[in-house]
């Protein structure tokens, strides 16, 4: 029984974070809808819109060109559906009562577009199709009083870090995996999964840390995995295993992504004063302790996908200044312990270039220092290879940094040679989410390698030979 319910809630995470589909061995059959959102973050007047994409995926994230089929679009809050053009759509009531947009693939693709009502807050937009897994965002709109700042005109200085490239793993579910007797094979030998992701041509390894786990309502009641002391014991190995820590501050007892971002429960009724020094200073404790036992990150992360902002609300991007103190908290906690860190900005935005530009500009304008800008790429949420490659490009040369694609699942050759290929050596490197399982193609069943894992093989004798 406790095997079971550990599976079934690495299943529910593996859902909400990764583009989860139908069985993997069935390319070609629909799996589930595909919806992007170019900018998940409106201004609440009344004419701020954003393009939507829908598309129809099979079980491997492959769109369907053939798909003719009529999707159901339901809103939940302020806002409505256009046409591309701004043309009205008619609303249409299913049996339950409630009222959806009817729109129909063309070639496999559907453009429209959704724009903002005068109320600040969030809206969902959810487009479903039969038994399909739905495509769905959650549109934050801002209020339009919104002070919108862009940086100085001209270049940003270049970053001055080291920034080694990457070919990493999240693998932060692997002590509770190993807790419930997961072992692992490779070749039908049983390995450490650390060495073998290293033998397989893995360098950098990423972990998650939440404050206080343990809570009640955290990550991991009771046992605090992703903790501090799991996250010490996790660095050993890594370290030990020949490879480097990239380090992903959540700043929450439970999951921080762009649908929340919550205060850790031992600092939510402080002042915004105390909460920043409460940033800096349990980011600093957490480093020394890594220091002190000589496993300091080589890249870490303030913030896990921000672009609605961290430490909810103060942290909100509808308080941008307070949200880049924050950041600058953080930031100064790296600092304070060792300033040759790089720090990353991580966003959920793979894809999404206006988005993107919208929150980069407003914290750089607003002071804010970093060294890398990592994105997240699900093709479920955030568009095309194509609109991947276009962001990355555009990015790296717009603020004349570095970018890592720090969380993806699928396109696993596709999304390293879009990043590597970026001009300039600014691309430098991609981090897949918490491939030991079978969804990621990488294991069978029962966490045996499989020949897709030789991928990596591949990618590390042409990306990261040079370095050996």
């Amino acid at each position: 029984m406790k095997m079971f319910k550990f599976f079934i809630m690495q299943a529910i995470a593996l859902f909400l974070c990764v583009a989860v589909s139908a069985n993997p061995s069935d390319p070609g059959k629909p799996a589930s809808v595909m919806l992007t959102s170019y900018s998940t973050t409106l201004i609440a007047n009344g004419k701020d819109n954003t393009r939507m994409r829908i598309a129809i995926a099979d079980s491997i994230g492959q769109e369907i060109k053939s798909a003719k089929d009529s999707v159901r679009i339901y809103v939940t809050g302020e806002g409505k559906i256009t046409d591309v053009t701004g043309k009205p759509i008619a609303c249409k009531t299913d049996s339950t009562g409630k009222t959806y947009y009817a729109v129909r693939l063309f070639n496999g693709i559907c453009n429209l577009r959704f724009v903002a009502g005068t109320k600040p807050g969030k809206t969902k937009v959810e487009a479903r199709l039969a038994r399909l897994w739905p495509g769905s965002h959650e549109i934050h709109t801002l209020p339009a009083s919104f002070m919108n700042k862009k940086p100085n005109p001209g270049p940003l200085p270049p970053v001055t870090k080291s920034i080694d490239r990457m070919i990493g793993a999240d693998i932060s579910f692997l002590p509770e995996m190993e807790n419930h007797g997961v072992k692992f094979s490779d070749n039908g030998q049983q390995i450490d999964a650390m060495v073998m992701l290293h033998n397989h041509g893995f360098n950098y390894i990423r972990l998650r840390i939440f404050v206080n786990p343990e809570n009640k309502e955290g990550y991991s009641p009771g046992k605090g995995f992703c903790g501090l002391s799991n996250t010490l014991a996790m660095a050993r190995r890594i370290h030990d295993a020949g490879m480097k820590l990239l380090l992903d501050f959540h700043y929450s007892d439970y999951w921080a992504d762009p649908q929340q971002q919550n205060l850790p429960k031992s600092w939510s009724n402080l002042d915004f004063k105390t909460l920043k020094d409460s940033v800096k200073s349990y980011t600093t404790r957490v480093l020394l302790a890594l220091k002190k036992q000589g496993t300091l990150p080589s890249m870490v992360q303030v913030g896990n996908e921000i672009n609605h902002g961290i430490l909810w609300p103060e942290g909100h991007i509808s308080n941008p200044d307070k949200l880049a103190e924050l950041l600058k908290a953080g930031i100064e906690g790296v600092e304070a312990v060792d300033p040759n860190i790089p720090v990353m900005i991580h966003l959920a935005l793979g894809g999404q270039n206006k988005e993107a530009i919208f929150w980069l500009d407003n914290m750089i304008a607003r002071g804010l220092r970093f060294d890398v800008i990592g994105l997240s790429y699900y093709p479920r949420w955030h568009g095309t290879l194509a609109d991947l490659k276009f962001n990355l490009i555009d990015l790296s040369k717009r603020y004349n940094k570095p970018v890592i694609v720090a969380e993806y699942s699928d396109f696993k050759q596709e999304v390293h040679d879009i990043d590597f290929a970026v001009p300039g050596n600014m691309g430098k490197g991609a981090c897949i989410w918490e491939p030991l399982n079978s969804r990621s193609g990488l294991f069978d069943k029962n966490w045996e390698t499989t020949p897709e894992m030789k991928i990596y093989d591949k990618l590390s004798k042409k990306y990261l030979t040079q370095l050996k």
